[in-house]
């Protein structure tokens, strides 16, 4: 059900005049992210429960969270909505969800602040859906670990669209977690120093763990798969998106960058990521 963040508490209020209620007693909330969330509901026999999906959308229009908010529970999913990045942080700190839609204008805390803070506990995946239609803004919500970026207006189907994607890129972890151990679970990727375990989506270089986010984890994986292999900007769009699912090329280059300013805080020489001008990306071989 679509519920409102207090913004004088922490209690969820219902919007009335919408129509909408509390969710119903003992109703389960459950993070998507292997590190974040507790072991799934299971039943009698040991097989896993369903869960709806739950996501966090934080909007200071109220109208904007009226409408999404219905769209998306429409679809099947369970929606938290807040009014501003302040009790949206406080929210999720205590109750971690499987998805963010943030707004980047908001009050007490903007949408940028309210990313930085979750991407210091949380990798849950995160779309930016604002009007700030400024490249600036784009690459710099890029470049600060965001997944997507959506500019208002845009389609509702496009909307869920991308978030079906986005949680659809998670769907291996959780069958590989659900099955007996080693059966079914993703290989490691081991390219001399990188270290990547998908089922645990962990990453070390050197021995130092490296925090990916989803896309960028994804994005690393498909170039070092295949050293000395060049992939296109496209490949890589459907590696961490999906197939059918466009994103702009700098959309691309701003996780490609964020990447290597990741690994370069933990090694300075780090020169692995090659870029081909006008061709796309590859991962060194040796």
């Amino acid at each position: 059900m679509g519920v409102f963040q207090d913004e004088k508490s922490s209690r969820l209020l219902p919007n009335k005049a919408a129509g909408f209620a509390l969710p119903p007693r003992g109703h389960i909330y459950w993070p998507q992210h292997p590190r974040d969330r507790p072991e799934r509901p299971r039943d009698e026999v040991g097989g896993l429960l369903e869960v709806p999906n739950t996501i966090a959308l934080v909007d200071d229009d109220r109208n904007i969270l009226t409408s999404v908010s219905m769209a998306l529970e429409a679809e099947g999913f369970t929606v938290r909505c807040y009014s501003d990045g302040t009790e949206a942080l406080k929210g999720l700190s205590a109750q971690p969800v499987d998805i963010a839609v943030l707004d980047i204008k908001m009050p007490r805390m903007d949408g940028m602040e309210l990313l930085n803070q979750l991407r210091r506990q949380s990798h849950i995946p995160v779309i930016f859906l604002t009007s700030k239609d400024d490249e600036v803004d784009e690459l710099l919500g890029l470049r600060m670990g965001a997944d997507d970026y959506i500019k208002k207006p845009c389609s509702q189907r496009l909307l869920i669209e991308r978030i079906r994607t986005l949680l659809r890129r998670e769907t291996l972890v959780r069958e590989a977690e659900a099955s007996p151990q080693g059966a079914g679970a993703p290989e490691s990727v081991v390219r001399g120093d990188l270290v990547m375990d998908p089922l645990r989506h962990a990453c070390t270089w050197k021995g130092q763990a490296v925090q990916l986010t989803v896309t960028e984890f994804l994005l690393l994986k498909a170039l070092a798969q295949r050293p000395g292999h060049v992939k296109s900007r496209d490949q890589l769009m459907d590696a961490a998106y999906g197939e059918h699912i466009y994103v702009d090329d700098r959309t691309i280059d701003s996780h490609v960058k964020r990447l290597r300013k990741k690994f370069k805080a933990s090694d300075g020489e780090f020169q692995m990521i090659e870029t081909l001008y006008g061709v796309g990306y590859r991962y060194r071989e040796h």
